[in-house]
């Protein structure tokens, strides 16, 4: 989707939703960023993927990685960090990984890092699985196939907190004429995503 005659080939198949792999072509095996889909287990909310976005962001923080938050355009939150160094599949997913298990150690009345939706009730999956070259997460700016217009939008990080400490789900709502609203006043906030040069740390600084 490098331009527009590539989207209007996608609309005419009413490719509404457009899914992207981590990878770009023709380097397939080596993914260009890391991925966290925050999902929520009803009765929890996106409020809930907030708090748990941020104790990610600490994480990366004390890491020294740059982080970005994203709307999923539906229910949840995604958590990007970018690469665009020499890695693999391998060692992001297992990164990915670990960094969900030692979430839900810590907060596990709020996180499940396990798949099984039997244990999301009330809590946040932390979807390290995406980082896989096989799997692929709805693309920024990507419409959602909803009853109403949503957009996979990328949000600042005092965005998220707002959201937090107002508990207002709806701060995180945005639909297709917004998005192009948010993007005429503040650019491209998922941009770092493509030029960003960061290596993954050692599994023993973690």
């Amino acid at each position: 989707m490098n331009g527009l005659p590539a989207l209007v080939w996608a609309a005419n198949i009413a490719d509404l939703e457009l899914h992207t792999f981590l990878h770009k072509a023709p380097a397939i095996s080596r993914p260009t960023a890391m991925a966290f889909d925050l999902d929520p287990g009803p009765p929890a909310d996106i409020i809930l993927c907030c708090q748990v976005a941020l104790w990610l962001k600490k994480m990366f923080d004390a890491l020294r990685l740059e982080s970005f938050a994203k709307t999923s355009g539906s229910k949840g939150l995604q958590v990007y960090v970018p690469l665009n160094t020499p890695v693999t599949y391998d060692k992001t997913k297992a990164f990915a990984h670990r960094l969900a298990e030692i979430l839900e150690k810590q907060s596990p009345q709020s996180v499940v890092s396990k798949m099984q939706k039997s244990l999301r009730t009330g809590k946040v999956l932390v979807d390290w699985s995406q980082n896989d070259e096989h799997k692929t997460t709805i693309c920024v700016y990507s419409l959602r196939a909803k009853e109403e217009p949503t957009a996979s939008t990328p949000v600042t990080w005092n965005e998220v907190e707002n959201c937090l400490k107002k508990k207002n789900p709806d701060l995180l709502k945005f639909r297709a004429d917004q998005v192009l609203a948010r993007v005429e006043k503040q650019g491209d906030l998922f941009q770092p995503i493509e030029k960003l040069k960061q290596k993954l740390p050692k599994k023993r600084k973690v």
